[in-house]
């Protein structure tokens, strides 16, 4: 076959030879091999050089750069039977209470320290990233003004949080 006719190959570690295939049958399996390998890179389970990625078939568990020794959280532990899942802390109802608790205390505080408060929370509720500059940019007021008015605010919710 050649390439005019638009066949290509894939190669089987498995077999340990490369398969005539079609251009749309090669394109359809090397999208799938490049998500499995993409995922395991991610989860730090492939360790598969680039110039050898040419012959990764997505069959990671035959792959020689194919970590194994990762332990799943249900695995049992041999010496107790428990399994790290159960070691896994969960918060508690009274956790959770009080953490809401504690976020109401300090936005009603923010509220008596900022009139803008609200508009403040808006902004970094819709990204949490947003820096002072852009939201005294925001609110009109000099930079340096907001700054050290929200380091003072800050330093009131320590307060209040008892650091």
């Amino acid at each position: 076959m050649s390439k005019k006719d638009n066949t290509r190959f894939i190669y089987s570690k498995a077999l340990g030879e490369k398969i005539p295939v079609s251009e749309p049958e090669y394109r359809d399996f090397y999208k799938e091999v490049t998500r499995i390998r993409k995922r395991e890179q991610y989860h730090g389970r492939c360790f598969c050089p680039k110039k050898y990625i040419w012959s990764c078939d997505g069959d990671c568990d035959i792959c020689e750069y194919h970590r194994t020794d990762t332990l799943s959280l249900d695995a049992e532990n041999t010496e107790d039977g428990t399994n790290l899942y159960d070691m896994v802390e969960t918060a508690s109802m009274e956790n959770i209470v009080e953490d809401r608790m504690l976020l109401e205390q300090l936005i009603k505080k923010f509220r008596q320290l900022d009139p803008d408060a609200d508009r403040i929370i808006e902004m970094w509720t819709d990204d949490y990233k947003t820096s002072d500059t852009k939201i005294a940019e925001a609110l009109g007021r000099p930079q340096r003004t907001f700054t050290d008015q929200m380091k003072r605010y800050r330093d009131e919710f320590r307060k209040l949080r008892g650091y």
